[in-house]
């Protein structure tokens, strides 16, 4: 296996109270790309970030990251859970939380010198939250709320990030502000791997698309991947409107080629 490959998942098992969530789940993630994990609720779609992320038990299985134990690329990948698993109301300040990306970069006893403070202060300026620096999180917008946690991400400078839901609930302007960190992200050859929900936008936000439904169901390029037959493998008759969302895409991705042209 290419040690540039930024993550191998195999044969990866995870069980809840004997229950299995997710069975045997292998496949790679190429680099610099932007890729969405998607199926319907209850897929098993966030166990299998915190899985890879050792955050939850794995029954059989692992992860390899460019083709090493999380343990030893730790300071390369970023982490960004779900918002409603975060307690907002720690009293701590934005610019502190967005510090905190910057903390495995430093030895237990060191405090952050002033080329962390100006990686901190560019990253909230790529998310527009420069001027919320000294706002104690639990005074923010959910929108505004995400933005900073994504900026945190960002002042770790990894080259792999992994979102469990990035796009959940919030507002436009932190949408727009999202996809533009992709781009930015992309554009320094970096590569996102996300849970995501919305079947509309991810021919829009995705180069690489993971299906799974308690297992892996196809993974692979967006223009390869999702199609009806692998669509309706994933989501059974639990999406009424599946047949119309495959045509919107579809039409989606033709109108786009023909921009390009």
């Amino acid at each position: 296996m290419s040690n540039q490959i930024p993550l191998q998942v195999e044969q990866l098992s995870i069980r809840y109270h004997h229950k299995p969530v997710l069975t045997d789940v292998s496949f790679s993630v190429p680099a610099g790309k932007t890729v969405a994990i998607i199926g319907p609720n209850g897929a098993g779609k966030s166990s299998l970030l915190k899985g890879i992320m050792g955050l939850t038990p794995v029954i059989q299985g692992n992860a390899l990251f460019y083709g090493k134990p999380l343990a030893e690329k730790r300071l390369t990948t970023a982490y960004v859970p779900q918002r409603e698993e975060i307690d907002w109301d720690f009293p701590i300040d934005v610019m502190d939380v967005v510090l905190m990306g910057r903390h495995g970069q430093l030895k237990f006893w060191q405090r952050p010198s002033q080329s962390d403070r100006e990686i901190a202060e560019q990253a909230l300026k790529d998310l527009q939250m420069w001027d919320f620096r000294e706002r104690q999180i639990s005074q923010l917008s959910g929108g505004q709320q995400q933005r900073v946690f994504l900026a945190r991400a960002l002042a770790q400078q990894a080259s792999l990030y992994l979102m469990d839901e990035p796009f959940a609930g919030v507002d436009v302007a932190t949408e727009k502000a999202i996809i533009e960190l992709f781009k930015q992200l992309k554009a320094k050859g970096n590569t996102v791997v996300c849970v995501h929900h919305d079947l509309n936008t991810v021919s829009e936000y995705y180069d690489y698309v993971v299906l799974i439904n308690s297992r892996l169901i196809a993974a692979g390029p967006t223009d390869e991947v999702l199609t009806q037959d692998n669509l309706n493998k994933t989501y059974g008759g639990r999406l009424s409107l599946l047949n119309d969302l495959t045509e919107q895409m579809y039409r989606s991705r033709l109108d786009n080629a023909h921009d390009s042209d």
